[in-house]
C-alpha cells in the first residue's frame, strides 16, 4: 500500500511539473502574441499606403499586359482569400494555380500550434503534386519537419525569428532568395500563403505577389475585410471606398518610382504576412496549450482523487489490524 501511494504521488508531481511547462509556453506565447498583434495594424496600414502610392504612379491598366493576378482577383476576394472556408468555385480557383508558380510558404517556426502548418500545406498540396517548376519557400522550422513527412523539399527555407522586430530582416532575406531563384530559374508569378487569426480562429490566406498589375495593387491599396461568418458558403466582404485616381506630382521618372515603389510593395507585403503568421502561430500554441492544461487539471483531479481512495483504504486497513489484534490479545 506504501508503494501504491509513492507511486500515486510520483505521478501527481510529474503532472504538476508538466502543467507548469505548459503555463510557461502558454505565458511566453501570449505575450508574443500581444506584441505581434499590436504591431499588426500598423504594418497594414504601411502596406497599404505603400500600394497606394504605387497604384497612383503606375500607367493607366489598358498600358500594362493582362497578368493572372488581375485575373484572379475577379474570382477570389483579394486580401482576404480563405481556403479553408471557401465556396467550392473558390476552392477550384485555388488549386488550379499554374504549377509555374512560385509559392513562399508561412509555417510554424516550433511545435504545440495544433494543426498550423497541416492546414497551409493541405492548401497547396494540390499544386505540388502536379509537379511544380517554380521555386518553393517555406518559412519556419518546425513546418520543414512537417512538409519533409510529405517529401515536400523547398529550394530555399529560414526560420521564423522569436521576436517581432525581426520581421523586416527576415522579409529582407525573403525578397534576396526571391531574386537569387528568379536569377537561376526565371519564373513571373509567385503567390504567399500564410494564416492570419481572425475572431479567435484561423483563417487561411493566398495572395499573389507577382506579377505587379495596376487592378492588382490598387486592390492591395483598399482594404478588405469579412463582415460575415462562413457558414458554408462564400463570405460577404466590405471593401472600402472605391478607388479614384488623380494625377500625382512626381520628382522621379515613373519607371523609376514604380520600379523603387514595387520594391517597398513586395517587402511591405511580406512583412505583412510574416507579422500575421507569427500572431496567428502564437495564438495558435496559445489555443492548444490552454487545451492542453485543461487535460492535465482533469487528470491532476484523478490521481488526487485515487491518492484520496488509496490513503483512506490504507487507513481502514490499518484500524481494521489494530482492531483484530486488540481482540486477539483480549480473549
Amino acid at each position: 500500500m506504501t508503494e501504491r501511494l509513492s507511486d500515486i504521488s510520483a505521478r501527481i508531481e510529474g503532472v504538476q511539473q508538466l502543467g507548469a511547462v505548459v503555463n510557461a509556453i502558454k505565458g511566453i506565447a501570449a505575450a508574443r502574441a500581444r506584441t505581434a498583434k499590436a504591431q499588426v495594424a500598423a504594418v497594414d496600414r504601411y502596406s497599404e499606403l505603400i500600394s497606394s502610392a504605387l497604384a497612383y504612379a503606375m500607367p493607366p491598366e489598358d498600358t500594362v499586359a493582362p497578368s493572372r493576378s488581375s485575373r484572379r482577383a475577379d474570382t477570389l476576394p483579394r486580401g482576404v482569400s480563405s481556403a479553408q472556408n471557401v465556396s467550392p468555385a473558390q476552392h477550384v480557383a485555388i488549386e488550379q494555380s499554374a504549377p509555374g508558380t512560385a509559392l513562399v510558404l508561412f509555417l510554424a517556426e516550433q511545435g504545440f500550434a495544433g494543426a498550423f502548418s497541416e492546414r497551409v500545406l493541405d492548401s497547396v498540396m494540390p499544386q505540388i503534386t502536379r509537379g511544380m517548376t517554380a521555386p518553393l519557400m517555406i518559412i519556419g522550422t518546425r513546418g520543414l519537419v512537417v512538409a519533409s513527412t510529405r517529401e515536400v523539399t523547398p529550394e530555399w527555407s529560414a526560420a521564423m525569428p522569436s521576436h517581432s522586430l525581426g520581421i523586416a530582416t527576415l522579409a529582407d532575406d525573403i525578397t534576396h532568395a526571391i531574386d537569387a531563384a528568379r536569377e537561376q530559374q526565371p519564373f513571373t508569378h509567385l503567390d504567399i500563403v500564410y494564416t492570419r487569426w481572425l475572431k479567435g480562429r484561423p483563417q487561411l490566406i493566398r495572395q499573389p505577389l507577382l506579377p505587379l498589375s495596376r487592378n492588382g495593387v490598387m486592390a492591395d491599396a483598399h482594404k478588405v475585410s469579412p463582415v460575415a461568418t462562413h457558414t458554408g458558403e462564400a463570405s460577404t466582404y466590405r471593401r472600402a471606398t472605391p478607388y479614384r485616381r488623380a494625377t500625382p506630382l512626381m520628382q522621379l521618372p515613373r519607371e523609376q518610382l514604380v520600379t523603387r515603389l514595387g520594391q517597398e510593395h513586395q517587402h511591405a507585403r511580406l512583412c505583412q504576412a510574416a507579422l500575421h503568421a507569427f500572431a496567428a502561430e502564437n495564438e495558435a500554441r496559445m489555443e492548444a496549450m490552454t487545451s492542453a492544461a485543461t487535460q492535465i487539471e482533469r487528470e491532476l483531479e484523478d490521481f488526487k482523487a485515487t491518492l484520496r481512495q488509496v490513503r483512506q483504504e490504507s487507513i481502514t486497513a490499518e484500524i481494521i489490524e489494530l482492531g483484530t489484534g486488540a481482540a486477539a490479545g483480549n480473549p
